[in-house]
């Protein structure tokens, strides 16, 4: 992650440095061909090759405040920067960064298949949840059906008992 933010980092500054030459570059040609253009109509005339000579800072006489946006020239809006390195032909470089991409790619897919497998766990295990408790009231059903048929048996073994019971006492006491 932090090389990712170096880079980011480092082509904004790269791509403001280079904005900022190309924006002076285009004030000092503007400057040099309405010299030009006046023919020594009081703006001194630069020389394309005067140009680079010159700090940015400096346009060639001019006050920094008078901008040419603000000579009545409008300006073209600035074109939304990408923030990606420029591809480099080093074959270092390019195996660095398709590494880097297959690295984000199976991150990504990894993530995607961890969620899809929790969800999945998730759902086995609500699943097995109901199973059990569905299991759980079988057997409680079962359990009270088998206590009343007992029961049921019961009574009705002792009620038998009883009246067999009167019945076999009589022979033992003949006997």
């Amino acid at each position: 992650m932090t090389q990712i933010r170096k880079l980011l980092t480092a082509t904004a500054a790269f791509a403001t440095v280079t904005t900022a030459a190309v924006f002076a570059q285009g004030a000092f040609a503007q400057t040099a061909t309405q010299g030009a253009a006046q023919a020594g109509g009081g703006a001194p005339a630069l020389a394309p090759s005067a140009a680079p000579a010159m700090a940015p800072g400096q346009m060639g006489g001019q006050a920094p405040s008078q901008a040419p946006a603000a000579a009545g020239i409008a300006q073209p809006a600035p074109a939304p920067q990408n923030l990606t390195a420029p591809q480099s032909a080093d074959p270092l470089v390019q195996k660095r960064n398709a590494n880097a991409a297959a690295n984000a790619e199976y991150r990504s897919a990894k993530k995607s298949a961890n969620a899809e497998y929790g969800d999945a766990k998730k759902q086995a295990k609500s699943q097995y949840k109901a199973q059990v408790q569905d299991a759980k009231i079988i057997h409680k059903a079962d359990r009270q059906a088998n206590d009343s048929e007992m029961k049921d048996q019961m009574m009705n073994g002792m009620s038998a008992q009883q009246q067999g019971g009167q019945v076999q006492q009589a022979p033992q006491s003949s006997q």
